[in-house]
């Protein structure tokens, strides 16, 4: 079956997508590929940053701070071990976990614990950004093959006019599904780092001020404190 003939069996919008991503040639196909690895990486991090890595901090820290403040820290480890293993669940735990040794080493215990949470958090999303970067590049690249192509066909001698105008209208079509299709891909890998990294510096700021806000409660409280 012939490329048109197939993409005209598909309804209109579909049909329309086919004959754009035909008519783009062969540099479509690694275009389509760093797409389909952006939408990947994209609903992975969304997933983890927005659901498994989500906490309301506010609830969380203001349960905390009751029991830390009564001298409850059974219950506060409990309270902390009960909660989903988010990362600011894990750091403030590090932390109460060394509460029967000195501030420093509480201290360290947040920080090597928030060291330990981070590059989780960040993992994979610098990939959108060179996903885009990569697909605006490959469908430019398309687009001066397909360029190169149109003057070939010009400057060839010796063949019918009407073939290069059909040639050197290939040519063009071509390139223009090439930019269109890696800057629609580039646009999307782009929109999608800047949501899912606003989300992750949003959850490291509530890390780090968690984490300072814990130090400071044991420090304050700690003749309360039983271990």
């Amino acid at each position: 079956m012939h490329a048109k003939e197939f993409c005209a069996s598909f309804p209109s919008i579909f049909g329309t997508i086919c004959e754009h991503a035909v008519g783009g040639g062969l540099w479509m196909i690694p275009i389509a590929i760093v797409g389909l690895f952006g939408m990947a990486i994209a609903i992975e991090r969304i997933l983890a940053i927005w659901f498994r890595a989500n906490v309301n901090k506010e609830g969380f820290v203001a349960q905390l701070t009751t029991l830390i403040v009564s001298g409850n820290l059974d219950k506060a480890i409990k309270f902390v071990t009960g909660q989903p293993p988010t990362p600011l669940a894990n750091v403030v735990k590090a932390g109460l976990m060394k509460v029967n040794k000195s501030d420093a080493e509480v201290q360290s215990a947040l920080d090597e614990a928030t060291l330990r949470e981070l590059p989780r958090l960040e993992a994979r999303t610098g990939f959108l950004a060179m996903f885009a970067n990569v697909s605006m590049l490959a469908g430019l690249l398309g687009t001066i093959f397909g360029l190169m192509k149109c003057f070939a066909s010009v400057a060839k001698p010796g063949v019918d006019p009407a073939l290069k105008s059909q040639i050197l209208a290939e040519g063009i079509s071509e390139a223009m599904n090439c930019t269109a299709f890696g800057l629609f891909v580039a646009i999307g890998c782009l929109l999608a780092f800047s949501l899912v990294n606003g989300k992750t510096q949003h959850l490291i700021d509530d890390i780090n001020e968690t984490a300072v806000s814990v130090l400071n409660l044991i420090v304050a409280n700690r003749d309360k404190l039983k271990v």
